[in-house]
């Protein structure tokens, strides 16, 4: 079965497909390192690691390419309040970046441009821009992208469905040079950024000003040059980069260099938190070093993340995470039956997690089959905890437990879920947080109600939950 895929361009499911011998080329937006990526962003990442490993189960070679956003408004505005050189202080966080990947069990790109490194590249870009006369120079020596050049503008967020009108400015009366701007605000947007003085030192030569490229251009120019001017088969990103983001690379790749960007485009829905839109003031913004200090392993939050349709909302919630463990606990179990019927140990299983079937998906077909329909995770797990269920171990021979173990084995791959790595051992409660379980208990059992719920909120603020039973409690952590 072709892996299949819902096209936001096209508004229909279909095959992905790349050129006859070629790989497969994949382009994402990757994260902007100002700070540490939370699990919105990670929600993304993740999910688009998984479509990476169906295709290699599927058989088909990937070139992945993520890159690095070092360069824009946020990146600049937070080096400087912390009074460091832009490149030592996004190095910082690519490094934490890229250490998260791993603890979430993703896999490298195969190649990680960073739009610093590529300021020539763009400079070429934007000069094509403005000798086709797709863009024009400004009075400051700023370069803007000519929005009603490009017939097909709107095309991929079908913005023409829409009464919007164009904008040459910004609500304050001056043009819109922000790199990131509200969805309603359709303007001729900025490729090259002159000089200001907030922008320190970060600033480089080019034929019009001093200044900086402008954030739309950097995966334009990134792509073109990781995958040598060929066109990309599918490109990923968060639904919020759909308009403007992916709508300005399409207009200025395709109006630069006379071609088709990108073959399939593939977008993920947002996350919420406990049913409320995340947010620091709100105190839900998690990042997985957040989850970590709660005692979740990563592959708990990589399983809570992925478990869901990409293209619905995803309310994220803590209760999912101990359930997203306990269903990896049941994995684990599973696997242990059907290593006890081969004779091999825990340490064994990692010999069948591959991107290979030695012969074929057998019980988990309809597992496989979902993955392959529109990355169907949701129906993928249900599929797997039915085979769980029934319980096949004690029937079975030794070769038929080691292909279930192969086909078993392919499937966490292309999910990329790491068993025997949620067991944790059990945590004590501090003698303070006892006693306050305590006070609740006698105040529970002398009918005090509101003084019962005014500790259990207390507790709770602390990291812990109590769990009531006819004998007593247990503190546990939440």
């Amino acid at each position: 079965m072709a892996v299949q895929l819902y096209d936001t361009l096209r508004r229909t499911v279909e095959p992905l497909q790349s050129e006859p011998g070629e790989p497969l080329r994949f382009y994402c937006c990757g994260p902007t390192v100002y700070g540490p990526a939370h699990i919105g962003n990670f929600r993304t990442f993740l999910i688009q690691d998984t479509l990476r490993r169906v295709l290699e189960v599927d058989g088909q070679t990937v070139e992945h390419v993520r890159n690095i956003t070092d360069l824009d408004d946020k990146t600049i505005r937070q080096s400087q309040a912390e009074g460091l050189p832009l490149a030592e202080f996004t190095a910082k966080w690519t490094q934490k970046f890229q250490a998260d990947c791993a603890a979430l069990n993703m896999r490298p790109p195969s190649n990680e441009p960073s739009a610093v490194a590529h300021i020539p590249q763009q400079i070429a870009l934007v000069q094509q821009l403005v000798d086709k006369e797709h863009a024009y120079v400004s009075e400051d020596g700023s370069v803007y992208f000519r929005v009603d050049s490009f017939e097909n503008y709107g095309s991929l967020s079908k913005l023409k469905q829409r009464d919007l009108k164009t904008q040459q400015q910004n609500s304050a009366g001056e043009r819109n040079d922000a790199d990131e701007y509200d969805r309603e605000s359709v303007s001729d947007f900025a490729l090259w950024k002159s000089r200001k003085p907030e922008d320190g030192d970060n600033y480089w030569p080019s034929p019009w000003s001093e200044g900086r490229p402008g954030w739309h251009l950097e995966c334009s120019a990134m792509a073109e040059s990781a995958f040598d001017g060929a066109m990309i088969d599918l490109h990923g990103g968060g639904i919020d980069l759909c308009f403007p983001h992916h709508e300005n690379e399409i207009a200025q790749s395709e109006c630069a260099h006379g071609r088709a960007f990108c073959r399939h485009w593939f977008h993920s829905a947002h996350l919420m938190v406990e049913g409320a839109k995340m947010s620091k003031s709100l105190g839900n913004l998690y990042t997985l070093e957040d989850l970590q200090t709660k005692g979740f392993p990563p592959a708990a939050l990589r399983y809570s993340l992925i478990a869901s349709s990409y293209r619905q909302q995803l309310n994220f919630t803590i209760d999912g995470l101990h359930a997203a463990r306990s269903a990896l606990l049941k994995m684990e179990r599973f696997a242990d039956s059907l290593l006890a019927v081969t004779g091999e140990d825990r340490n064994a299983l990692a010999t069948y997690i591959n991107a290979e079937t030695a012969s074929g998906f057998g019980r988990f077909a309809k597992a496989w089959e979902s993955l392959c329909n529109n990355l169907n995770t949701a129906a993928c797990l249900g599929a797997i905890f039915g085979v769980i269920g029934s319980n096949p171990a004690p029937s079975l021979k030794a070769e038929d437990a080691r292909a279930l173990l192969d086909a078993f084995g392919s499937i966490l791959y292309a999910l990329g879920l790491q068993l025997y790595s949620v067991e944790t051992p059990k945590q004590e409660a501090p003698d303070d947080i006892l006693n306050l379980a305590q006070q609740r208990w006698e105040a529970k059992q002398a009918r005090d109600w509101a003084k019962a719920d005014e500790i259990r909120d207390e507790l709770l603020s602390a990291g812990w939950v109590v769990k009531d039973s006819k004998e007593g409690f247990e503190v546990v952590p939440s």
